[in-house]
C-alpha cells in the first residue's frame, strides 16, 4: 500500500520524507513545476525555518491553535529540525529575536536538500500533478484521482497543499475543497500576516521609509489588544514591516478597520514626560530653528516634515512660536502617532492564511481526520498560524512530520494483519 502525499511544500516534503523513513512506499504530487515554491520567498528568501523560544514563549507567538499543537511541537522542537537540517547538509544560524535561517541564508538549500532526501529514500515525486479528488471506500482512503485521468490506489493520503496566501506559488485552496468534500468544517480561510492598508496622503508620502524600534499599539473600542517593538515599514497604500504583518494577524477576530485604533510610539525609551521636558529644552534653545528642522533630531527627514500638520501646524512654523498647547501636542503625537487604518492587503501579499481545517476534527497526536480514516492534514491547510518570526514554518515542518509518521505506520500495521 501507498502513502500519497498532496503538496511539495515543507509540510508535504517532511511528511513524505519522514514516511519514506518508516518504509512506506511515497508518492508525493505537487501541481507546480517545482518543489517548495513557497519557501524560496520565505524569509525574503532567507527562510526563517524556525525560533528558538522557549516553548511557552513559542505557543504565546501562535494565534490559532496553539493546544492542538503542543504534540507535534514537542514530538519535533526547534532544536530537533535544526539538528535534522544539519545532518541533511543545511547547517542554520540564530539571528535577533531567536530568528533561525539557513548559514547560507538561501531558501533554495533548504529545498534541495529536501527534494536530495526525497530522491534518496526513493519517493516518487511527481511535478504538474493537480490531485482532481480523493476516493474513499467503508470509510477509508482508498484513491486519488488527477485531472490527467491518472489514479493512484493508496491506503493514506496527507493533504498538505498550504492555503491561499500567495496563489502564484500554487496554494489557491485545494486542500479546502478535498477537506469538505470528505465532510470536514473549513473555517473561512483570510489573509493573515499581511500588510496594512491607510487612505492617509500623508502615509503615503512616507512610501520606503523604514522605522525600527518603534511601538506599534492597537485598541478596538480602546481596549488594548496589541503592543509590540519592531520595525515598520511604510508603502504606497499604507504600513508593512514585521509590526504590521504581526498585528493583521492578531485584530481582533470579526473587527472592522474603522473601529481598531492604531498608534506608533517613535520614542519608547522615554517617557512622555521626558519628551516634553526635551521638547521644552530644544524649543527654547534653537528659537529661530523650523520646528520640521528641529524634530530631524528626533525622527528621519521626511516623517519630522511630517509631524507639524498631524499638530495642526504649519510645516515650518518657528520654534519661537510654538505654544505650550502646542508643544504638548507635539509630544503626544511623537509619542502616540495616529496611523488609521482601512483594511489589509489580500492573499497575493498574505504570508499565510488564516483559517482552514478545523482542529476539533483532526487527531492533533496524529494529524489523522476523525472523519475519514487514513485520511491526514499538515501544515497551513490547518486552521492554525502564528506570527512572524518562523514559527509557522516551524509548524508545517513539525506537523508535516507527525502526519508522515502516522500515515506510514497506519498502512504498515494494516499491511501486517
Amino acid at each position: 500500500m501507498t502513502v500519497v502525499v498532496v503538496g511539495g511544500g515543507p509540510a508535504g516534503m517532511t511528511a513524505a520524507i519522514r514516511a519514506a523513513e518508516e518504509g512506506a512506499r511515497v508518492i508525493l504530487l505537487e501541481r507546480g513545476e517545482k518543489l517548495g515554491k513557497k519557501l524560496y520567498i520565505t524569509g525574503k528568501g532567507r527562510c526563517n525555518v524556525t525560533n528558538t523560544a522557549d516553548p511557552s514563549v513559542f505557543q504565546s507567538r501562535i494565534r490559532a491553535g496553539g493546544a492542538f499543537l503542543r504534540s507535534s511541537l514537542s514530538a519535533f522542537d526547534s532544536r530537533a529540525l535544526r539538528e535534522w537540517l544539519r545532518a541533511l547538509g543545511v547547517p542554520t544560524d540564530e539571528e535577533r529575536g531567536g530568528r533561525v535561517f539557513p548559514s547560507s541564508r538561501k531558501a533554495s538549500d533548504v529545498t534541495r536538500a529536501l527534494a536530495a532526501e526525497m530522491e534518496r529514500l526513493r519517493v516518487d515525486a511527481r511535478l504538474n500533478a493537480r490531485v482532481e479528488s480523493v476516493g474513499y471506500r467503508s470509510g477509508a482512503v482508498a484513491s486519488v484521482s488527477l485531472r490527467d485521468g491518472t489514479r493512484l490506489d493508496c491506503g493514506a493520503v496527507i493533504i498538505a497543499t498550504g492555503g491561499m496566501s500567495y496563489p502564484s506559488t500554487g496554494s489557491t485552496g485545494d486542500g479546502y475543497r478535498i477537506a469538505e468534500e470528505a465532510g470536514h468544517m473549513v473555517d473561512p480561510p483570510c489573509p493573515g500576516l499581511v500588510p496594512l492598508v491607510s487612505n492617509e496622503d500623508w502615509v503615503k508620502r512616507l512610501q520606503g521609509l523604514s522605522l525600527r524600534n518603534v511601538v506599534l499599539t492597537a485598541r478596538y473600542h480602546g481596549k488594548r489588544f496589541f503592543d509590540e517593538l519592531g520595525e515598520l515599514l511604510f508603502t504606497h497604500f499604507g504600513v508593512s514591516g514585521p509590526l504590521a504583518l504581526s498585528l493583521s494577524s492578531r485584530a481582533a477576530d470579526g473587527a472592522s478597520w474603522p473601529d481598531i485604533s492604531v498608534s506608533i510610539d517613535l520614542k519608547p525609551g522615554m517617557a512622555s514626560e521626558e519628551v516634553d521636558a526635551r521638547l521644552v529644552r530644544e524649543l527654547g534653545e534653537n528659537p529661530r530653528r523650523q520646528l520640521a528642522t528641529l524634530l530631524t533630531g528626533w525622527v528621519p527627514e521626511r516623517l519630522a516634515r511630517e509631524l507639524p500638520e498631524r499638530c495642526g501646524l504649519p510645516q515650518d512654523a518657528i520654534a519661537a512660536r510654538i505654544r505650550r498647547e502646542d508643544r504638548r501636542s507635539l509630544a503626544r503625537v511623537i509619542k502616540s502617532l495616529p496611523i488609521p487604518v482601512a483594511g489589509t492587503r489580500g492573499f497575493d501579499e498574505a504570508v499565510i492564511t488564516r483559517g482552514g481545517v478545523n482542529l476539533k476534527e483532526i487527531n492533533p497526536r496524529t494529524m489523522e481526520s476523525k472523519l475519514v480514516k487514513g485520511l491526514y492534514f499538515a501544515g497551513e491547510t490547518l486552521d492554525a498560524d502564528a506570527l512572524t518570526g518562523g514559527f509557522n514554518l516551524q509548524i508545517a515542518f513539525s506537523t508535516g512530520r507527525q502526519a508522515g509518521q502516522a500515515a506510514a505506520r497506519r498502512i504498515l500495521s494494516e499491511q501486517e494483519r
